[in-house]
């Protein structure tokens, strides 16, 4: 199980939410990180940093076995997106207008290796007209939109430009992917509770 499938599963298994008003009695001198000025406050610029961190290889690499074991696209999302917030790099608000624009950053590394993408859990198969994803409810044509772009591939240049499109030609294949090492495909993701560590989240080394 590579460790995007553990965070998944921790976060989803978590039962150590903040109780209500708890942050009251956190010491002001030593506030966590979400509890500070956000890193990022732009939505370009926030894509941007998501984008760098994506086409890291090791990263690059970890993302993809995730995604070729199924793990669906609105699921490594959230995972990333909540990682980014417990760290300090936006706000909840941001963090919500970043669910797009990181579902297709992600659905275009898949089309790059070739690999077959699950959008959403059951994704529609059920009456629902709408999924849900960090609190957000995501209507049917939404929905439909990015399925109908994973079999496409006609990713929104207003999300993945012509340059992050360059980007793309100097990663792994998948059969690159799928040969690498557990260990290599496994390091990048591991969600920290110093927000100082490398990870795919890290804030960007000056």
């Amino acid at each position: 199980m590579s460790d995007i499938q553990k965070e998944l599963e921790r976060q989803q298994m978590s039962v150590n939410r903040p109780i209500a008003g708890s942050s009251l009695t956190n010491d002001p001198e030593n506030p966590m990180p979400f509890e500070k000025a956000p890193q990022f406050t732009d939505l370009h610029e926030a894509s941007e940093y998501l984008w760098v961190k994506m086409i890291n290889e090791v990263t690059y690499v970890g993302l993809m076995k995730a995604v070729s074991d199924n793990v669906p696209i609105m699921d490594v999302t959230q995972m990333i997106l909540i990682q980014g917030f417990r760290q300090g790099l936006w706000n909840a608000d941001l963090m919500l207008m970043l669910i797009e624009p990181t579902a297709y950053m992600i659905l275009a590394l898949a089309e790059r290796a070739e690999i077959p993408v699950i959008i959403y859990k059951g994704e529609l198969d059920d009456e629902d007209e709408e999924e849900e994803i960090l609190g957000v409810s995501f209507q049917e044509d939404r929905i439909r939109e990015m399925m109908r772009v994973s079999e496409t591939g006609n990713i929104p240049r207003s999300i993945v430009s012509d340059e992050m499109k360059e980007d793309l030609e100097s990663l792994p294949t998948k059969e690159s992917i799928l040969a690498a090492p557990e260990s290599q495909a496994e390091a990048a993701p591991e969600a920290s509770p110093d927000p100082q560590q490398e990870s795919l989240m890290a804030p960007p080394q000056v």
